[in-house]
């Protein structure tokens, strides 16, 4: 099977010709959800002369199934659950507001190892563009939807390399556009298959790109 992007930096590149081609007519702030999202941004943001910042949404972890999730929150706040799923499982409420303290102390300390480097955007009455490396389930997106949306932004868009059909069936109608060239359609998806170069992003990644864009920023 062919995979369409050599790495996330040339698929950030490709899906900032598609949003220039929307001839937006204001900068608008590019908040991508890390780690992954943060290389397919920055491409996006110099490409449009946008500001550039993260979001940070981590998903709820099942308690005996870490690697999967029942929702997910962001760092502005919101909770989005999965209901069918927790109803599934059969998650107690002091189970899930365990996880959910847990999950907002990891976010805390993201933003803390960001050496201030986040938080310094407002989404408030702005053109959004929510960027992040793929959609599996989309409810990580959905909770940053719901995060930005709460902030009262001009116009919300979304933009990702690639998404399965039911995630990106979800959140199509929560935004104003949805950028997503490639869709997956095999019963099973993983956004790792879209990419030849794929790997998890550290932290160190993550500092060194929002340093270097600053950086250029400033200098431009």
């Amino acid at each position: 099977m062919t995979k369409p992007y050599s790495d996330r930096v040339a698929a950030g590149k490709i899906l900032a010709q598609k949003i220039a081609a929307l001839n937006l007519q204001e900068t608008a702030l590019v908040l991508a959800i890390p780690n992954g999202g943060l290389a397919v941004a920055v491409p996006i943001a110099e490409t449009l002369s946008a500001n550039l910042d993260l979001l940070i949404v981590r998903k709820l972890q099942i308690p005996y199934n870490p690697e999967a999730g029942f929702g997910a929150i962001s760092s502005l706040g919101t909770v989005i659950l999965n209901e069918p799923l927790v109803a599934h499982l059969g998650l107690s409420q002091s189970q899930i507001q365990s996880v959910i303290q847990r999950t907002k102390t990891q976010i805390e300390t993201r933003q803390t190892a960001y050496k201030g480097l986040v938080g310094q955007q407002n989404p408030d009455d702005r053109i959004v563009i929510l960027v992040d490396d793929g959609l599996a389930s989309g409810f990580t997106m959905l909770a940053a939807i719901q995060s930005v949306r709460a902030r009262d932004p001009k116009k919300l868009i979304v933009a990702v390399p690639t998404g399965s059909a039911g995630a990106v069936s979800r959140v199509r109608d929560q935004v104003d556009t949805l950028i997503c060239p490639h869709v997956g359609s095999a019963y099973v998806f993983a956004v790792a298959d879209a990419y030849q170069n794929w790997y998890d992003v550290p932290e160190e990644e993550v500092i060194a790109l929002l340093r270097r864009f600053h950086e250029k920023s400033e200098t431009d």
